[in-house]
């Protein structure tokens, strides 16, 4: 069989995926080789992501290897991939996914509704805080950065009260010792392609394609290339106040879409239903806008525009 070579981020939570797609290769027979890739966003550790304003900073230097041929493939967690690849690329597969929803981490507290007025909680998310806004306005939300490791230690030291985690990552890495709770979409509407990785390759790689095409799950594509053309027609990236969460069930997918205000004072939802992924969520992006999305969001780049870091 092939030797394949994969590009993946040296944080923890991506070499924990990049070695299970690694093993699921070789099972299948493959030789696989691993090269780690320090990308913007790994760079970038004292400002907030949203402060950045780098499109792709957890992509883009694994792309430039791939576009130059040194790795074959790239393992990336979907939600970290721009809707609109940066160059001549494609996405083979999207594995199957795991629980997309957030997960709330404390010491103290059982969950979010039981936080004292004022509690510190850390999150580095605007579609996080924005939704924690909307729903305890009260909290005082501190930016967080850091890999999983570091932001569950920061907890434990008493830094904040209580910080919001991707409950997927949480999972893979075993790290559930401080979960109380799992925050469903009606109260925190997840990231779109949150809990399922990207397998992204050569543009029209055929023989990379085929090799590839048993990691590809068909509900969590469906499911994610929905939540993706929201985002995609919303404009927005993985660090601006938008939710997606779409589920299938029975051929038919229903999506949950949010777009808010970084301090909760308005909050747009959208629900509907549908057959086409695509057609679904440039609908409810659509009706987004309409209603209001596009001053929102315009209002959040031109905020972060003016305070990113040059």
């Amino acid at each position: 069989m092939a030797l394949l070579r994969i590009g993946s981020r040296g944080s923890q939570l991506a070499l924990w995926q990049a070695h299970h797609i690694s093993a699921l290769l070789r099972e299948q027979g493959h030789e696989v080789e691993l090269e780690i890739i320090k990308t913007t966003g790994d760079k970038i550790t004292d400002v907030a992501l949203a402060k950045v304003g780098t499109k792709g900073m957890f992509t883009k230097e694994i792309e430039e290897a791939l576009a130059e041929g040194r790795v074959d493939l790239a393992v990336h967690s979907l939600k970290d991939l721009p809707t609109d690849l940066a160059g001549p690329f494609e996405i083979a597969a999207i594995t199957e996914r795991v629980d997309p929803r957030d997960a709330f981490l404390s010491i103290k507290y059982n969950s979010v509704k039981e936080l004292p007025h004022g509690a510190r909680v850390g999150t580095s998310s605007l579609r996080r805080q924005a939704q924690l806004k909307q729903f305890r306005p009260d909290l005082d939300i501190i930016p967080l950065r850091g890999n999983v490791d570091t932001r569950v230690r920061k907890l434990e030291e008493g830094e904040y009260d209580a910080v919001i985690l991707a409950a997927a990552g949480l999972k893979r890495l075993g790290k559930v010792q401080h979960i109380k709770e799992i925050i469903e979409p009606e109260v925190m509407c997840s990231a779109a392609g949150q809990g399922a990785l990207g397998i992204e390759i050569r543009l029209g790689d055929k023989v990379m394609r085929d090799h590839l095409a048993f990691l590809n799950d068909e509900p969590s594509r469906l499911a994610t290339v929905c939540e993706r053309a929201l985002l995609n027609q919303l404009g927005g990236g993985c660090q601006v106040p938008i939710g997606a969460y779409a589920v299938v069930a029975n051929g038919e997918i229903r999506l949950t879409a949010i777009c808010a205000r970084p301090d909760g004072s308005e909050l747009l939802r959208e629900i509907g239903t549908g057959t086409d992924p695509v057609e679904l969520g440039k609908r409810l992006g659509v009706l987004i806008l309409g209603r209001g999305g596009d001053r929102i969001l315009q209002d959040v780049y031109s905020e972060n525009a003016a305070t990113t870091p040059r």
